[in-house]
């Protein structure tokens, strides 16, 4: 009887040797948790005995190998598509034959189709997201991935929105002697056609005559000479637009003119285009001519320059063009009882009965941690607490080899 009870005993403290050998091993490795064996006594019983000393203890068993899903140290590496789970929650991905596991190793990549995967290749899930401000488009995980490939294509122009003063004090420019020159007061941009070709747009405003009495009215050209006018601006007593009366709302591009007149020409099968121009926001008051907003919502062609992560799993991407585009964002997944899941190797893991199915949301929010790019999470491992722990399970084995 003791020779079987001496052998369990070698048996339990060769696995938890066993454990803490793996722990040791991985204290280096991205994302893991360290595990530790949990041992449970055997007795003999009869058939119909109880309590007291009718059992006789028979040896030593492992119960389970319970991870401890502490959270690791927050390593700093600069890596752009490095990111840590700071708090509760796993990355949720697909594995190459098609099945869902999970992991806190944010040692993303990209593929050579601008798919984001691990280093095992899975691909990382996450929520579409609007292009332009991030905001989320759905709520069912697809795999996340970023034009790498070739460049975004051209966006023409639509709207062009503009916020600057107009000096109160000014008169009227053909009264003033000599007249004011239209040039006086003016501003340019550049806006883009379909082709993503730049088209430059000039401003230009002179103080006319106002059609309506108790108004102050600004003719609006698109030529320092005067010749196209395209409407005009019109304020009350206090200084603001008159919204009724202004007559500047949209601005006709000809590429094709544009085109024609450059040295040495050239020509332009793009048509003429119409853009809003939002004016609601200048002013009329007694300070100096000054531009403090002018911009517009078109761009040329861009190559991908750079990825960054949010801490709301937020991907952002920057091109070549000075744009900025939203590529989606990471799910996190997060589990009634972690302790059920089943690792299956390279930092993942599998769904169980035990550990329930998972939960979804977004980092930062609720019981989900915030995300940290440019760092990624160290193992959980104390590796003192380590050597310590394999010095008493040696001492044990070497006590069960005497019995």
């Amino acid at each position: 009887m003791s020779f079987q009870t001496g052998l369990s005993g070698l048996n339990a403290s060769s696995k938890s040797l066993d454990v803490i050998g793996n722990n040791i091993a991985n204290a280096n490795t991205v994302g893991m948790k360290s595990s530790r064996a949990e041992f449970a006594d055997l007795v003999a019983s009869s058939l119909g005995a109880g309590g007291g000393g009718a059992g006789a203890g028979i040896g030593v068993a492992v119960a389970t190998i319970a991870q401890q899903f502490s959270q690791g140290n927050i390593n700093i590496t600069g890596n752009s598509l490095d990111v840590a789970v700071n708090g509760n929650g796993f990355f949720q991905v697909t594995r190459p034959d098609g099945s869902t596991a999970f992991t806190r190793d944010g040692q993303l990549k990209l593929d050579k189709d601008g798919n984001i995967i691990t280093n095992t290749g899975a691909a990382v899930m996450g929520y579409p997201t609007d292009l332009i401000t991030g905001a989320p488009t759905g709520v069912t995980p697809q795999p996340l991935s970023v034009p790498t490939s070739a460049p975004i294509p051209a966006n023409a122009t639509t709207e062009i929105t503009a916020e600057f003063n107009l000096d109160a004090r000014a008169v009227i420019a053909a009264s003033a002697t000599p007249p004011t020159p239209i040039s006086t007061y003016g501003t340019s941009l550049t806006t883009y056609d379909s082709q993503g070709v730049a088209l430059p747009v000039s401003l230009y405003f002179s103080k006319v005559t106002p059609t309506t009495a108790g108004t102050d009215e600004w003719a609006v050209y698109t030529d320092p000479a005067g010749v196209t006018n395209v409407g005009s601006l019109v304020f009350d007593a206090t200084g603001a637009l008159n919204p009724a009366l202004t007559t500047v709302n949209t601005l006709t591009l000809s590429p094709s003119t544009y085109a024609a007149s450059l040295t040495p020409p050239r020509t332009s099968i793009v048509p003429d285009f119409t853009v809003t121009v939002d004016v609601s926001k200048v002013t009329q008051f007694g300070v100096a001519f000054n531009v403090s907003n002018l911009n517009q919502d078109g761009y040329t062609a861009g190559e991908l320059t750079g990825i960054s992560i949010e801490p709301s799993g937020t991907i952002t991407t920057r091109y070549s063009n000075g744009e900025t585009q939203y590529r989606g964002q990471l799910a996190l997944a997060d589990f009634r009882n972690v302790q059920g899941l089943t690792p299956i190797g390279s930092g993942e893991y599998l769904e169980t009965f035990k550990s329930g199915q998972p939960v979804l949301g977004n980092p930062g929010i609720g019981k989900f941690g915030e995300l940290r790019a440019g760092a990624v999470e160290e193992s959980n491992v104390d590796l003192t607490a380590e050597l310590v722990n394999m010095m008493t399970a040696q001492r044990n084995y070497q006590a069960n080899a005497q019995t």
